[in-house]
């Protein structure tokens, strides 16, 4: 057939395809291998004189180039006409992963015979000879055991600090007094158009936080109704919920609420799939393949997915489905892996970069439970939201903190939980060069200084205190007016106290750290940095330093009576002191020990401190002292606690056995 039309060979070239014969003009011949040329009646039909003739062909050497390549055989293992035999085949597993080694005397080729095949491998004579005499195989039951194994030795263990510790703090943490708040009416949810929705406006916390709570049972009411229509409403109205920042102080908690129902409903979803792969009452075992899960049971869980797919909206769909992400379980091995990298592309849609985060740290919460072991989406959602960190400094972030009268570094705070969650996720059992990239992508973005509080907060303090002198460099370099240095400090003396830096590091660390420290001019902020590097200088130095340190928190927290708002701190500092310096001469030598304890002028919180000075001189003084100042200080805090005692006690008699402790082995007599 011509290509262009019928061929004319047989006079039925078809009109108005074939120009030539429609014109009847003459043209010039066509070029060598064209398409014209390879049909010799259209050439002729032309007028062309010129006559296309088939390619030779050298049939010898296409052969030789088509041909399979020869593959040598020894004789001695294979031969076409050697009759196949059965034998018993073992595998030991080896102390290598991934290595096995296998015996057996069947043949290695890899040709199969087509009669044997159909046998696979075996004939019935060697079925009936291998039930007389059975071999000793692997139980099935091995390969579960084997499974449950490995995912239990995946799975998230006790040193890993669940969320719920966390959700009570950050609750008390982020507050607000204003009642701008606004949710929507239960009643409305009814109401199938989108956008319809009325809202509760002028709401206070303890308001809006009632309202969550009944949104909450109403989502268990109407699940346990068999209205699942309307409690996935519920779920999806709660979920616009977290694309709100009119109050931006309060978001964090709002997170923590909504994410609670979230969790609610995930939970509930799962349980019913679940429920419904019950096969005579025997539910399917934790660590389930889906080919064990029946028809019913995925089609529904489909269902489930593709209700969740057609929200409209980004967050709320987003939300949803990171809900139900375990659900994945029922349907495929690979379905949870394959989810969480498109979530976390999902993400990348979210403008707002605070709500984003808690999008991010939201899906890493879901995925350290369900894949703990899925590391690449959890490092993915942190680098992402390191390319978008710029954001924060952009006009529109900017024009909102304007609005809502909210300063940059409140502002900033409000990103810790969330990125805080996301590095603890990522940090767990990873290994020491993690930190290291993670120290190098701070330096990129000007070390700031939110990052690197998250970063020294969630990696093991054995990391951090090994770079202690890198870690003071990036903090120095930092820009102070979003997130103040002492904070910073901080975060870095928390870890110190867990683990020892480098010997010949370890002065500099401290003369560098307090140099920021003594600058403060709030005691408050002051206090809470003292306090932790108290441990830290009790615990490599001399009580020259610590009588240093003593005399610096006396200096700041004097004036004004600032004290009076440090108790708990100023006894946590005690607490510290005494645990590392239980030699009590040594104690009282401190010149600032008894002038530090005179601070202490609230009766009850004097009283508590002197009682854990009195035990830890019971618990570590085992001889007897004629020491001065150890009598003369011990007396004053007995009398302390003498004169603390009820006055319903009033005229009775207390003896104290101090022979063990005093060299006069006389009985100290307290008249009350």
């Amino acid at each position: 057939r011509c290509l262009l039309g019928v061929c004319p060979v047989s006079a039925r070239c078809l009109p108005g395809v074939c120009s030539e014969r429609r014109a009847g003009a003459l043209r010039p011949p066509p070029p060598a291998g064209s398409l014209r040329a390879r049909c010799p009646a259209r050439s002729q039909l032309a007028g062309g004189d010129e006559v296309s003739h088939a390619r030779s062909r050298n049939y010898v050497s296409e052969s030789e180039v088509c041909k399979l390549e020869s593959v040598p055989l020894d004789f001695g293992d294979y031969h076409p006409l050697k009759p196949i035999t059965v034998t018993e085949s073992k595998t030991k597993k080896m102390n290598r992963k991934g290595s096995t080694s296998s015996t057996s005397s069947s043949s290695s080729s890899s040709m199969m015979d087509p009669l044997s095949s159909v046998l696979d491998g075996t004939d019935p004579l060697s079925l009936f000879a291998a039930a007389a005499d059975p071999v000793t195989t692997v139980p099935p039951m091995d390969g579960a055991r084997r499974k449950r194994e490995k995912d239990e030795s995946s799975a998230v263990g006790s040193d890993f600090e669940p969320w719920s510790n966390k959700r009570g703090e950050i609750l008390a943490r982020y507050t607000t007094t204003e009642k701008k708040l606004h949710l929507t009416r239960l009643e409305e949810l009814d109401d199938l158009e989108e956008g319809s929705q009325k809202e509760l406006l002028n709401l206070t916390q303890q308001d809006y936080m009632n309202r969550i709570e009944e949104l909450n049972q109403s989502l268990k009411d109407a699940w346990s109704s068999d209205q699942k229509v309307k409690a996935l409403k519920i779920v999806i109205q709660c979920s616009k919920l977290l694309s709100d920042t009119t109050v931006i102080q309060f978001y964090p908690s709002k997170f923590v609420l909504i994410t609670d129902i979230l969790d609610t409903f995930g939970k509930l979803v799962y349980e019913r799939i679940l429920s419904m792969c019950m096969d005579n009452r025997v539910s399917l075992p934790d660590n389930f393949s889906p080919e064990s899960v029946n028809d019913t049971a995925k089609e529904t869980c489909l269902n489930w997915f593709f209700k969740i797919a057609s929200i409209r909206e980004l967050i709320p769909r987003f939300y949803v489905e990171a809900a139900i992400l375990k659900c994945n379980k029922f349907l495929s091995k690979t379905g949870i892996s394959e989810c969480l990298p498109r979530l976390t592309s999902m993400i990348r849609g979210i403008g707002d970069p605070l709500v984003a985060v808690y999008a991010r740290a939201y899906l890493c919460r879901v995925g350290m439970e369900v894949a703990p072991q899925l590391k690449e989406s959890l490092n993915k959602n942190f680098f992402d939201f390191l390319l978008t960190f710029k954001q924060i400094h952009g006009d529109t972030v900017q024009n909102q903190l304007v609005v809502q009268c909210v300063e940059i570094p409140l502002y900033l705070t409000l990103y810790s939980p969330a990125i805080d969650w996301i590095l603890q996720c990522i940090a767990y059992h990873a290994p020491d060069v993690l930190l290291t990239e993670m120290m190098e992508r701070c330096k990129k973005l000007g070390n700031n200084a939110l990052l690197l509080n998250s970063v020294m907060s969630a990696f093991r303090a054995e990391f951090i205190a090994a770079r202690s002198m890198d870690f003071i460099g990036m903090i120095k370099e930092c820009d102070e007016s979003g997130f103040p240095k002492h904070l910073l400090f901080r975060s870095l003396g928390l870890n110190l106290a867990l683990a020892d830096p480098p010997e010949n590091d370890r002065l500099q660390i401290l003369n560098e750290a307090w140099k920021v420290i003594t600058k403060l001019k709030n005691p408050q902020d002051y206090i809470n940095c003292a306090e932790v590097w108290v441990e830290y200088t009790c615990r490599h130095f001399t009580k020259r330093e610590v009588n240093t340190v003593l005399a610096d928190v006396i200096k700041h927290m004097t004036p004004d009576r600032a004290f009076e708002d440090a108790y708990p701190q100023l006894q946590t500092i005690i607490q510290k002191v005494i645990t590392y310096i239980y030699d009590f001469a040594l104690l009282f030598s401190v010149e600032k020990f008894l002038p530090f304890l005179d601070m202490f002028q609230k009766e009850s919180v004097r009283v508590e401190v002197c009682k854990c000075i009195m035990e830890s001189f019971i618990k570590h003084q085992q001889e007897s002292t004629k020491d001065p100042v150890i009598l003369n200080a011990l007396l004053h805090i007995c009398k302390t606690m003498h004169d603390s005692v009820n006055r319903i006690l009033k005229g009775k008699h207390f003896t104290i056995q101090s022979s063990k402790h005093f060299e006069n082995e006389t009985n100290v007599i307290f008249e009350l």
